[in-house]
């Protein structure tokens, strides 16, 4: 119970950055600025908590090519998603972002060589009917800004594949270093020249904020995966369909249509029946792996 605690926090957190995103550049900051501040806060966090207690060696990366392809597909997920926060409600982006299972699957097909049975072709078949469903191209109600996002779902789902590549392999406080103090230098000639300040103290404090919403949110999520497995992890991340309800009623005055509640429905579920059978056929080598040695 405490894992799943601690995943509902996390969960929360990084709804709070794009409420934060979405604040700031609807204040006015421009949009690389945002990440700009995202990641750069996230970095100096990051630094705090891990320097302590590792000193200079919480940097060595045992692959540093993919620790590097990674930060950049984390920072251009960021970079589509924030740009689409200023023009799409959260609800929508977040719909999309369900989406992750589905893409996930089938870049692990593509990259990692994994194999996908008919079951699963049908419920990312079924998953992409709901993504269809939210983005709605062919109604009134399309926005370009929707392409920003999916394009932000693409690299979080390589970065997600990237990151199980590296499960087990890297320590937490070196791909959080790598992560968001690559981005942090890389954004460094878009994010500073015409620098605006924020104009009220509410600005400030969510500019404060939302790199330490980051840092403590990603941290959350690997303390988590400590005391609970992946496997009863995962349905967790679609509470967030409840947080950015929640925030997009509460800080912007806005509710999802009936078209991004019902596609949001059908992505979870077919993300739930992805996770169950990744789950089962996790189990199921188990028990062939258990037997084979008790031989």
């Amino acid at each position: 119970m405490f894992g799943l605690g601690l995943m509902c926090i996390a969960m929360a957190l990084f709804t709070s950055i794009d409420t934060s995103a979405k604040w700031l550049i609807l204040s006015g900051l421009p949009i690389m600025q945002v990440v700009f501040v995202r990641y750069a806060g996230h970095f100096i966090a990051s630094l705090v908590m891990f320097l302590p207690r590792e000193g200079l060696s919480a940097f060595r990366a045992v692959h540093p090519g993919l620790q590097f392809l990674r930060a950049l597909f984390l920072l251009a997920s960021t970079a589509f998603n924030f740009a689409a926060l200023k023009y799409l409600p959260i609800t929508i982006t977040t719909a999309i972002y369900f989406a992750s299972p589905i893409v996930i699957t089938i870049l692990s097909v593509a990259f990692l060589g994994e194999k996908i049975r008919l079951k699963r072709a049908l419920a990312i078949l079924v998953g992409f009917v709901g993504v269809l469903i939210v983005v709605a191209p062919w109604g009134a109600d399309f926005h370009p800004a929707m392409l920003l996002s999916l394009s932000a779902l693409i690299c979080a789902s390589s970065y997600f594949v990237l990151t199980r590549r590296l499960a087990g392999v890297e320590a937490n406080s070196t791909s959080q270093l790598w992560a968001s103090g690559i981005a942090t230098l890389a954004l460094i000639p878009f994010g500073l020249p015409g620098w605006v300040w924020p104009a009220t103290v509410t600005d400030w404090l969510v500019m404060l904020f939302i790199g330490i919403f980051a840092a403590v949110g990603h941290g959350l999520a690997v303390t988590a995966h400590r005391y609970a497995p992946a496997s009863t992890l995962a349905p967790v991340t679609y509470v967030q369909a409840i947080y950015a309800t929640a925030s997009g009623l509460l800080v912007f005055g806005n509710l999802p249509g009936w078209g991004t509640a019902l596609g949001t429905a059908i992505i979870i579920a077919s993300g739930i029946y992805i996770w169950h059978r990744e789950r089962a056929l996790m189990l199921e080598r188990r028990r062939v792996e258990t037997a084979a040695l008790t031989r």
